[in-house]
């Protein structure tokens, strides 16, 4: 049988689909894990045991010794946020040894997250529900190029000097002539950042050539992103979307590896819906109903910001949608056991938008905003599924229901969660092979 050497972990839904744990199920066999985009406005909760590990920047992979950490060049990196990471996770006995950091990924600086809540605060209606955090920011100015600034910058003190200081002259002008904000001071932050950069220097690398050396020894190469697919700047449900391509077609521009090398791309989804911040959702229940999927197991609360997530039914015009989009070839579908008590379980089928059907995801905001969905009902299984360790001890009921989602997403089946912890997995087929 022959084995897969790279496989892209991608969401298919608003993010929080579970690809920390699957992630990190997935590095137990990779000797590479690599981040393709995003920054700390997104995290992967993975347990092992009794413990709960919160991951922000750090790839899951991090949990097994001897993988190699990869931050690719697609990542916005605030250095103060990863250095509080590595250290959190130093003095919980993990060993950090293995973080690489692309000398081409753009770094988030004081100045974004402020600018990032000022701009959210002067918008008088239509907030994109921003965490804060700069990413946002950050990317405007990769974009825009001239105020950026680069890792290969940070660590260079001349350099980072010169950069910063007309950087942040422009930013300081910025700050008073629009947000009459007093600004922020050069040296304290030169000397704050040149405090970091001497502490990650060593681990600031040209990545896509790692990367590539890696796949090219036949290693076996993990790649994930953060977010989903419907978060994606050009694919998702615009303007409510993060600043990146959390897609896969992400991975080949956010750590330098062509298309023709990446061999299979998993897609991560729950067996219901979530989403958090602004935006429309067809299939979202009404708050007093909320909680049937949000407290308990669901347990639907932001690993980075604490927010609670809004919740509904399956859809499957979404992950229809995200299937093609990725080019996903198998799913990982999560959090089965959080309907383990339902009697009657909904999948929404399609939309009605003005008495007609809708099977495709609409880019317009004001469409989708106005569509209804159609369900279907299924029976549910009312037993526990969290300690069963193979697919076919699942009740009748709950394969049914993995099927109908197979057959109408597009794709198979080949990991069902069942629980929190990495050992609460149903292996249906290995994703490797």
């Amino acid at each position: 049988m022959a084995v897969v050497k790279t496989v892209v972990v991608v969401g298919l839904q608003w993010g929080d689909e579970g690809k920390g744990k699957v992630t990190d199920l997935l590095a137990s066999e990779a000797q590479m894990v690599v981040r393709y985009q995003g920054g700390n406005n997104a995290g992967h909760t993975v347990v092992v045991g009794d413990q709960e590990f919160k991951l922000h920047l750090i790839p899951s992979g991090i949990l097994y010794p001897g993988t190699l950490c990869v931050l690719g060049n697609g990542v916005v990196i605030d250095p103060k946020v990863l250095l509080a990471e590595m250290e959190e996770l130093a003095a919980r006995g993990i060993d950090v040894s293995g973080i690489r950091i692309s000398d081409r990924a753009h770094v988030i600086l004081p100045y974004h997250p402020l600018l990032d809540r000022l701009e959210e605060d002067s918008r008088p209606a239509g907030k994109i529900g921003t965490t804060g955090r700069g990413i946002g920011p950050a990317y405007v100015d990769k974009y825009n190029r001239y105020d950026a600034i680069r890792m290969v910058d940070l660590v260079q003190p001349e350099v980072f000097k010169d950069r910063l200081a007309m950087v942040l002259e422009r930013k300081n002008r910025l700050l008073r002539e629009f947000y009459h904000h007093s600004g922020l001071d050069f040296q304290a932050i030169f000397d704050e950042y040149s405090a970091y950069a001497q502490r990650l220097r060593d681990r600031v690398v040209d990545t896509a050539s790692l990367v590539n050396a890696a796949i090219d020894r036949q290693e076996r190469v993990l790649f994930e992103g953060a977010q989903g697919s419907l978060l994606d700047v050009d694919h998702g449900t615009f303007p409510f979307v993060s600043s990146s391509n959390p897609g896969a077609a992400g991975v080949c521009a956010g750590t330098g590896v062509g298309p023709t090398k990446i061999r299979k791309v998993l897609g991560v989804i729950k067996a219901y819906s979530t989403r958090v911040g602004e935006g429309p959702f067809p299939t979202e229940l009404p708050e007093q109903e909320v909680s049937l999927l949000r407290d308990g197991r669901g347990r639907e609360y932001g690993v980075t910001t604490g927010r609670p997530r809004r919740c509904g039914w399956f859809d499957a015009v979404i992950s229809r949608y995200s299937v093609m989009i990725n080019g996903v070839n198998s799913l990982a579908v999560m959090k089965l056991d959080v309907l383990d008590h339902f009697t009657t379980i909904r999948i929404c089928t399609a939309y009605r938008y003005r008495g007609e059907l809708v099977k495709t995801f609409p880019s317009s905001l004001k469409m989708l905003a106005e569509c209804e969905p159609v369900y279907e009902e299924l029976p549910g299984w009312r037993r526990d599924t969290s300690s069963i360790k193979h697919y076919e001890d699942l009740p009748k009921e709950a394969r049914a229901y993995l099927d109908r989602i197979s057959e109408l997403s597009g794709a198979p089946v080949d990991l069902v969660s069942v629980g929190w912890r990495r050992d609460e997995t149903i292996v249906r087929r290995n994703v490797w092979e």
